[in-house]
């Protein structure tokens, strides 16, 4: 009876999430394999070799043997120092990340009654997030009666985007909203 319970208490759990950690190579002992391609630590290729053996050519050298492909058939192995191989992993990640270069989405709303003056301010500052490398988003947005009459807000939006003085590309063009129309543009 006592067994059912725990039972019935096990399933109820819930269950771990699954968190995501760094996945270090295999090295050393926990590489179980029979061969290897082994490159030695001058970088040169010595060949297909009894796992064993390269774990001992590793230990002589005073390094470790660590699995580098391990898709490969044979896998391939490298004699190298451990911290040093995942420091360089860490710093060349570290590197692509800084080069990717990540633009967001910029949002300029207008509204249809929108003056002159205040329509200028809003294209200095949809120059200023192009001139950043972002993409904009412009939006028209209509309220009311004013969705009665989507040809007039047409042509107001078209006015607008013809205000813009800088270069740029249209990455979506015009499309209708329900509550107006949006143009998605870039440098």
């Amino acid at each position: 009876m006592i067994f059912i319970l725990n039972l019935i208490k096990n399933i109820r759990r819930p269950f771990r999430k699954f968190t995501p950690r760094q996945i270090k190579p295999r090295s050393n002992e926990q590489i179980r394999i029979p061969e290897v391609r082994l490159i030695n630590e001058k970088g040169e290729n010595v060949g297909v070799v009894d796992t064993q053996k390269a774990l001992q050519m590793a230990r002589q050298a005073g390094l470790d043997l660590v699995e580098i492909s391990k898709d490969a058939k044979p896998p391939v192995a490298k004699i190298i120092d451990m911290g040093k191989h995942l420091y360089q992993q860490e710093k060349a990640k570290k590197e692509r990340k800084a080069k990717q270069k990540s633009s967001e989405l910029k949002i300029v709303k207008v509204g249809l009654s929108i003056s002159e003056h205040d329509s200028m301010i809003k294209i200095k500052k949809l120059e200023k997030f192009l001139e950043e490398g972002d993409k904009v988003k412009v939006e028209i947005f209509l309220k009311g009666r004013q969705r009665a009459n989507k040809e007039f807000a047409k042509e107001k939006f078209k006015k607008f985007i013809d205000l813009i003085s800088i270069e740029y590309k249209i990455d979506q063009p015009m499309r209708s909203l329900p509550s107006g129309f949006s143009m998605i543009i870039s440098k």
